[in-house]
């Protein structure tokens, strides 16, 4: 069997769209607390800074492209999804039910104020292989 050297070693960045930029700046930077490391509107985007993901929010239709809220739901990562949920709470955050465990993991779901899906998350079990 011939072998295929791994072309793609990691995502670099997830585009979050949205109608107002100035808003979602204020919304992942202040509200969230990520640090920002570019901030274009000339250009019409910004860029967050997670840990190990960079989320750039783009209009998308300022850079001639359409625009689509994402549904999907980026998982936050945070070592503690009560806390964080509250300090949120106490922000203006509206979240979408109870916090979820799903025996692995917990989760908080919400949406920023273009209605992107984004989840607070905390593994608490190891990962496991499947064979």
């Amino acid at each position: 069997m011939a072998t295929t050297a791994q072309l793609i070693t990691g995502t670099d960045f997830v585009g979050v769209h949205t109608h107002d930029l100035e808003r979602a700046a204020a919304f992942y930077g202040t509200t969230l607390g990520l640090p920002r490391s570019a901030y274009h509107p000339e250009r019409h985007f910004a860029e967050f800074e997670t840990g190990n993901l960079t989320l750039s929010v783009l209009d998308a239709e300022g850079m001639g492209l359409e625009h689509a809220v994402s549904r999907s739901g980026i998982a936050l990562h945070v070592d503690d999804v009560p806390a964080a949920r509250a300090t949120l709470e106490a922000r203006g955050v509206e979240f979408a039910g109870e916090t979820f465990d799903t025996g692995v993991c917990h989760m908080a779901f919400f949406a920023d104020p273009d209605g992107n899906a984004l989840m607070l998350h905390h593994r608490y079990a190891p990962r496991t292989s499947e064979a």
